[in-house]
Formats: C-alpha cells, structure tokens, sequence
C-alpha cells in the first residue's frame, strides 16, 4: 500500500504510527475530546453539591447521628424505624396521597383551561395571565394569603358562611383533623394549575388547524376533536407535564410548612416536613436521611418506568 502508515516493532509493543496517521489520530482524540473540555467545570459543579452529597447523605443514613461526633453505624435499622414508627407512616400516606391528586387535578384541569383559552379573543390573553399569576407568587405569600383564607375567626371561607347564613358548617379548616389535609391540597392545586395552563397552551398551538377543520367536515363534534386530537397530540406535553407534576409533590414542603407545620398533632405531616423536623428539630440526621432516600426511591420508581413507557418507539 505505497508508503506504510505504521511499522511492527515486536508482538509485545504494537505498532509505531508514522507522521501522517499521528496527525489523524491526534485529531481525531482532540476531536472526542474537546466536548469533555467544556462540561468539564459543569460536571464538577455537578459532582461536588450535587453527587457527593447524595453519597454522604446515603451513607448518614445507615447511621445513627445527632449533627455532632462520630456516626455510628446502624445498617438499615432507619428504614426498618420509617415503616414501623406511626407518624412516619402517616407522611408516607399523606404523600401518596398528595402525589395522586396533585398529578391528576391540576393536570387535567389545566388541560381543560388550556382548550378553553385557545384561539384568539381579547380576553384569552388577560385570562392565561390571571390563571398562571399563582405560579409566579412566593410560597410564603401563598401561605399567608390561604392562612387568612382559611382563618376560623376572620377568614374569607367562614365569613362568607355565616353571611348567607350557612354559619353551622364553619369550621377551623387547618385546625381540624377531618379538614387540614383537602384544605392543604386546594391551595396547593391554586398554585400548581397555571404551569400545565401554559405548557398545553403552547402544545395546542403545534396541532395542525387543518386536523380539526378535516375532522368538522367528517361531522366531528367538539368533544370527539379534543379525544381523538387534542389528547393525542399533545403526548409529548402529557410526559413532560405528569413527570414534572410527580416529582414536585412528592417533594412537597414549603406549603404545608408554613401553613401548619404538620399538624395538628403530625396529622398533615408528608416526608419533606417529617424529614426536615427529623434532621433540624430533633438532630436525627441518620434518620432524616433515611426518609430523604426514601422519597428519591419513590420519585425515580414512579418517573423513570412511566417516562420509558410514554417515549417507547419514539
């Protein structure tokens, strides 16, 4: 082959590449290279709060440590505690819970208000606007504005009763064991509902307007265009929306903190607060950890399995 690109020294050292095909080889490492140069900062950032935390917290939870000292290794004693101690039960369920209706409410009324606001009208602007305005607020303000919502004395719920003279189903709303739970959900739906409002607002504009005119001439009525066109051609939105919709209630903290902190008597507790109580209140870091991978298992349990699912043959 004319002049030879690499030259056998012995069995053992390989071959010796000449001038020409160093070059390419050169090349050709720099080239596969390079991409790692750049993620190079990224991924260290990654690793250093990020994936060593995760590992040490791992490792905090096969132990039993107050913050202060030297661990002491337990094994799983922490997970066999979690699923045996009431209260952590009680958040394990009321996180379920959460999870089901905080998956399905506010993303199949989002993808009703979606439909309804679509196309144009000077009001459907303004609309989009009030419905996501809740998103965009800080949890604190949230909690405040639904305290006062849900006060017993001077609250906007009760007072509103006993004006039309239905004062006898009053009731101290994040008070009472029966009631502290739906009321949690219902301000956790007003603020959860406006992010799934915008992501089908803009999948609905990606369907063919041609689709929904073909299919009024076929004598389709409105509701066999949302089944059989609207659903499915926004699959890609319904993944993204769901997955995202799991993983965030089933780290759902800010809300029920501030607004009872679990109570009363542990009665509204979900994982995120039990875990926080656990490590910051009663210095049980093992313990806490225990629940925090807890939650990491479940979310990548539901989220993984369903998204293979939803993009399999795409």
């Amino acid at each position: 082959m004319g002049r030879q690109e690499a030259l056998l020294l012995d069995g053992r050292r390989g071959f010796r590449l000449t001038g020409p095909a160093r070059a390419r080889l050169g090349d050709q490492l720099v080239r596969r290279l390079t991409p790692y140069v750049f993620l190079a900062p990224a991924l260290l950032i990654y690793a250093a709060f990020l994936v060593v935390p995760m590992i040490i917290s791992l490792w905090y939870s096969l132990t039993s440590w107050s913050g202060a000292g030297t661990p002491r290794f337990v094994g799983f004693r922490n997970y066999e505690t979690l699923f045996s101690d009431p209260t952590s039960v009680n958040a394990l369920k009321n996180t379920l819970v959460w999870a089901g209706v905080m998956v399905v409410v506010p993303t199949v009324a989002g993808l009703l208000i979606a439909n309804l606001l679509r196309g144009k009208g000077w009001w459907k602007g303004p609309a989009q606007a009030i419905v996501y305005l809740p998103a965009v607020l800080p949890m604190i303000g949230v909690a405040v504005l639904w305290g006062w919502i849900y006060n017993p004395q001077f609250g906007f719920i009760n007072s509103f009763l006993s004006e039309v003279g239905l004062g006898s189903l009053t009731v101290d709303w994040l008070g009472s064991t029966s009631t502290v739970l739906p009321a949690l959900l219902v301000a956790s739906i007003w603020v959860s509902i406006g992010f799934p409002v915008v992501l089908y607002t803009a999948g609905l504009g990606s369907i063919s307007p041609e689709l929904y005119e073909s299919a009024r001439v076929d004598g389709g009525g409105r509701w066999a265009l949302f089944r059989h066109i609207t659903v499915p051609g926004l699959r890609q939105m319904h993944i993204v929306i769901i997955a995202l919709e799991v993983i965030a209630s089933l780290q759902v903290f800010a809300i029920v903190y501030a607004l009872t902190a679990g109570g009363p008597g542990n009665v509204s507790q979900v994982l995120g607060t039990w875990m926080y109580f656990n490590i910051f209140s009663f210095h049980k870091v093992g313990y806490g950890s225990a629940i925090g991978w807890v939650l990491a298992a479940m979310a990548l349990v539901v989220t993984v399995p369903y998204v293979l699912w939803m993009t399999r043959g795409e």
